[in-house]
């Protein structure tokens, strides 16, 4: 069996049943509106948004569900209450394909992703930095006591 390429999201969600479709548009929609300045792109073969340089978010239609990912621990607990109602495991939120699309719930995760995803892209950035200032320092130190002496 030949391994399906997508280019792009709009092919990924035209390979998919007609039933999903309609859902895939629907998710897509309300993670366009909650992050829109994420970059929609194809990742792992299946649609994801990126922002701050690092992706914030995905989601797939399965044959029973759809799903969005990476539900992480920080998420997973910030919306705990809201989420009691879905089947949550291992970086995975599953959502039935045959009931509403809880827009308001994606809409949180997405937009609580992409903070989790600036707070890891700026923790990134700070050792580096922090060895700039200290290669500065140690400059700066370095005239000092050539003055010195």
């Amino acid at each position: 069996m030949a391994k399906t390429r997508y280019k792009s999201v709009d092919d990924y969600i035209a390979a998919q049943p007609l039933v999903n479709q309609a859902v895939l548009i629907r998710v897509r929609a309300i993670i366009s509106k909650a992050l829109p300045k994420a970059q929609e792109v194809i990742s792992y073969q299946i649609p994801a948004y990126r922002q701050f340089g690092r992706p914030v978010i995905f989601f797939a239609a399965w044959k029973e569900h759809y799903s969005i990912y990476p539900a992480t621990g920080n998420a997973v607990a910030v919306l705990k209450e809201e989420l009691s109602g879905y089947e949550v495991s291992k970086g995975t939120i599953r959502f039935s394909l045959s009931k509403r699309v809880p827009a308001r719930l994606i809409q949180r995760f997405a937009r609580l992703r992409a903070q989790e995803a600036a707070e890891q892209t700026a923790n990134a950035k700070a050792p580096k930095l922090l060895r700039r200032r200290h290669k500065q320092a140690r400059k700066i130190a370095s005239r000092v006591v050539r003055k010195a002496v």
